[in-house]
């Protein structure tokens, strides 16, 4: 048995790495991720660059001490205003004039040291306006966002930035394209693995090739067993190149959507995670489209049949754009492909969990066994297998 298995996974490898256009459906994935990730935050590094000479300047209601003296050690520039001021100063930022206001609460550095969160009380508010077209505003926002945070973790989270209503546009920008990501990358691997799966099965059944190796003493069940191995292995190589062309453009593109952030930004737990999460969908994909050939007479037909799937992974990479994050229900991680989309969503904005992943390799890897016994079994139907 192992042998004839082994038989047909040696033919299946042997014509596909032997043709160099199938060689590059493999490379192409993680080459075109690549390109357009790094093209992405490359645009991104350029708007929002600052000039050599650039100052980071706020205008500041309530100036406290203690800020005035972080901000002229990190070079910042606090003006200090009075409330009246501030309204025309807004509209300033509108109008890409002035850079950043940020107001404080009337005797801010007495309020925090008074602060206490086992009382239930709100803690000290300060609120920043900055234009997030703006290139300047940008980096300014960013400086003082920076400098209060490292005031703030020294206090022990005595006070608030931009709570509630005011949350910060750049997390919203950063969420918006770490949620594109999966649609992207499930969109590519979807490429590869349709680019491999009709042609070995719709393919053989089209060129008349499939009946010769029928009537081989290999048991039919064994040749579909073979073949999609092979497919497995072809469609890992495939999924890996595109995991690859991620991982490798990943600082780039977020390193333009947040110049604070660094190659450092994912752990090697998060590459992992996201690295056997594409594998194990990559493995679904082409046993399903594999499927779905079997079914099919021609290449072509086989194509068409895999249209609908090819609009429901968009579909569902789509919906990792929704939602803020990696759901923490443990259901939606039973769902094939959006399971998946829903662990790459969690990687890509801190959010993964380790249960989500043990689910969703646990239900891919359940229907890919269960998508392989259909498969060896329609191979066993002389009216599946030789259709015209």
């Amino acid at each position: 048995m192992k042998s004839g298995i082994f038989i047909i996974m040696k033919k299946e490898l042997a014509r596909f790495f032997g043709d160099r256009r199938m060689l590059v459906s493999i490379l192409m994935p993680g080459i075109l991720i690549y390109v357009m990730y790094s093209f992405i935050g490359n645009a991104m590094g350029d708007m929002f660059s600052t000039g050599d000479d650039f100052i980071p300047t706020a205008y500041v209601v309530n100036l406290p001490d203690s800020i005035a003296a972080m901000a002229e050690s990190a070079g910042m520039e606090l003006i200090s205003i009075t409330a009246e001021q501030l309204p025309s100063l807004q509209e300033q930022i509108a109008a890409q004039e002035v850079q950043l206001t940020a107001v404080f609460p009337k005797n801010f550095d007495a309020a925090v040291a008074a602060y206490n969160p086992a009382l239930g009380f709100a803690a000290p508010q300060v609120e920043l306006c900055y234009n997030s077209a703006s290139s300047d505003s940008h980096a300014a926002y960013s400086t003082m966002t920076a400098l209060l945070s490292a005031y703030e973790s020294a206090l022990s989270n005595r006070f608030d930035v931009n709570t509630g209503d005011l949350a910060s546009a750049e997390d919203t920008t950063g969420l918006m394209f770490a949620s594109m990501m999966p649609m992207l990358l499930m969109m590519f691997l979807y490429s590869g693995c349709a680019s491999v799966a009709p042609e070995s099965i719709a393919g053989e059944k089209e060129r008349g090739t499939i009946a010769t190796m029928l009537i081989t003493p290999i048991r039919r069940s064994h040749i579909a067993i073979g073949k999609i191995l092979a497919l497995a292995v072809i469609a890992l190589l495939s999924g890996a190149s595109s995991a690859t062309g991620t991982i490798l453009s990943l600082p780039k593109l977020m390193g333009g959507v947040m110049d604070e952030m660094n190659t450092d930004i994912y752990s090697a737990r998060d590459y992992l995670m996201l690295a056997v999460v594409t594998l194990s969908t990559v493995l679904l994909l082409v046993t399903i489209i594999s499927i779905l050939s079997a079914y099919a007479k021609t290449i072509k037909e086989a194509q068409t049949y895999g249209t609908p799937l090819m609009v429901i992974v968009t579909l569902t990479g789509a919906s990792g754009m929704f939602g803020g994050g990696a759901s923490t229900e443990p259901l939606h991680y039973c769902i094939p492909i959006y399971n998946s989309v829903q662990c790459m969503t969690g990687v890509f904005s801190f959010s993964v969990t380790t249960a989500g992943v043990a689910i969703t390799l646990a239900v891919n890897g359940a229907l890919t066994i269960l998508g392989i016994v259909i498969l060896a079994n329609m191979f066993n139907s002389e009216k599946i297998v030789f259709s015209k």
